[in-house]
């Protein structure tokens, strides 16, 4: 009994700043968070998404410029859109956006934020099941698998799910020190796989390279029952697979450690290592492998015991920071709990999730889906804090009247995903409009609902 209330007293000590602004003396350097981005970015998903492109017929020559284009746009989304507000207000994403929507509001779009994180990270435990089970010779997932696979792959998911919740309550600080000594060696591991299994695709000199990755790699056609990318598709999902991040403001839960916003250029160690190079190295692994998808089986193929762990370890660098994400987010719509009980909640929800292996097998689709969910609310932020000031109209609303529910926020958000999902164009395109309709939908309903509570001010002043 006793030593249950030490871990009790231990874990409730586990303090991160929830609910108001991070003390100069926690702030962190740069370094930090280039550790953490390389470490969450050279990871579990890289080793989907690179074969899901290749499965999707991208010829070599789009997939190239379309991964420089759009990671450098993700880059400057996080300079220059979330650093720069992280650190101006230091406070998590929930507890600035209850200032502006009110609790209410804030309490709705927590427990679907807590979802969405939920699932994403669900994906990347069952990345790391693909791995730890190859020495148990579970049957691994394919691309039309919906359920578990049997009950190895059961056992196999909730052991990781596991490991993963107790980093993820750890906090920050743990889970970026984990990411800072994964990163180095995960990203040679990739590339290492990669380049050893070069010779079985016919390019035994890097002057062969090209020719291999267009006839043998990237060849520009997608296998039966899947869709056909270009360019656009490549540049615009490199730019917003982490859109909830970026221009969702969910990385402000992230960056409010930061010294300086230009800390955000730390995620161009993510986005060049991994969303570049690491794409890049595991669509020769699964070309190489004739096009199967599942991690662990393709990065053995390329590096041994060496893939394979890789791939463990790249799940768990994924799924820790998503995992907190979503720790506190539930948080958020359950300020009486400790952080670290709402994100043992969150991890049970995880687990549950990383049981089906369709998450990860529809990775591209539903990382398109969760980002256009949770991306208005982003857009609300940067318009109350950026524009309103020079509009002449009130930031922060919900807080300063008192309000439950900020419904110019509320209706903006629910009507943006609405005319985005019904806009005539693939997923993947829809998350720029959607921003910008965004804006000016919550730009337009704040400036009537604060024009008409003027109104009503002065009525009641003129009366008295």
């Amino acid at each position: 009994m006793s030593s249950a209330r030490s871990l009790t007293e231990r874990l409730d000590g586990l303090y991160e700043f929830d609910r108001e602004p991070v003390s100069e003396s926690r702030l962190q350097g740069t370094g930090r968070f280039v550790g953490m981005f390389a470490g969450e970015h050279v990871a579990g998903t890289e080793f989907v998404i690179g074969p899901l492109f290749v499965a999707h017929g991208v010829s070599a020559s789009d997939l190239f410029l379309g991964l420089l284009l759009g990671n450098a746009l993700a880059v400057l989304s996080w300079l220059f859109l979330t650093a720069p507000i992280a650190v101006r207000t230091r406070l998590t994403l929930y507890w600035h956006l209850r200032k502006i929507c009110g609790p209410g509001l804030t309490f709705l779009y927590s427990i679907v934020n807590a979802l969405m994180f939920c699932f994403l990270a669900g994906a990347m435990i069952s990345v790391s099941a693909t791995a730890v089970g190859l020495p148990l010779g579970m049957r691994m997932p394919g691309l039309e698998d919906i359920f578990p696979t049997g009950p190895l792959w059961v056992v196999t998911v909730l052991g990781v799910g596991a490991v993963v919740t107790g980093l993820a309550i750890s906090g920050f600080e743990r889970f970026a020190h984990f990411a800072r000594i994964c990163a180095p060696w995960m990203f040679l591991v990739f590339l290492a796989s990669a380049l050893a299994v070069l010779p079985r695709l016919g390019c035994d000199s890097p002057g062969e390279f090209w020719e291999a990755a267009r006839t043998r790699i990237w060849t520009g056609v997608p296998l039966a029952g899947q869709t056909k990318f270009t360019l656009a598709h490549v540049m615009f999902f490199a730019w917003f697979c982490n859109m909830a991040m970026h221009i969702g403001m969910a990385d402000l839960s992230i960056f409010r450690y930061a010294r300086r916003w230009t800390a955000g250029l730390a995620s161009a160690a993510g986005m060049f290592l991994g969303h570049f190079l690491a794409w890049i190295a595991s669509g020769i692994l699964c070309a190489a492998a004739d096009v199967a998808v599942a991690p662990g089986p393709i990065a053995f193929l390329g590096a041994g015991a060496a893939g394979a762990v890789c791939v463990v370890i790249a799940g768990w660098t994924t799924a820790n920071p998503t995992l907190y994400r979503a720790g506190l987010a539930l948080q958020a719509a359950s300020p009486d709990w400790k952080r670290w009980k709402v994100t043992l909640a969150a991890g049970g929800i995880t687990t549950a999730a990383a049981l089906f292996p369709a998450l990860v097998m529809r990775l591209l689709d539903f990382v398109a889906l969760y980002g256009l969910i949770l991306m208005p609310m982003g857009a609300v932020i940067f318009a109350d804090f950026w524009i309103f000031p020079r509009i002449g109209l009130e930031s922060r609303s919900a807080e300063k009247r008192g309000l439950p529910i900020n419904w110019a926020a509320g209706i903006s958000w629910l009507v943006t995903i609405g005319i985005a999902l019904a806009l005539p164009m693939e997923i993947y395109f829809k998350g720029l409009p959607g921003w910008f309709i965004a804006i000016l939908l919550y730009t337009g309903l704040s400036s009537l609902s604060q024009r008409k509570t003027g109104r009503r001010s002065l009525s009641k002043g003129a009366r008295a």
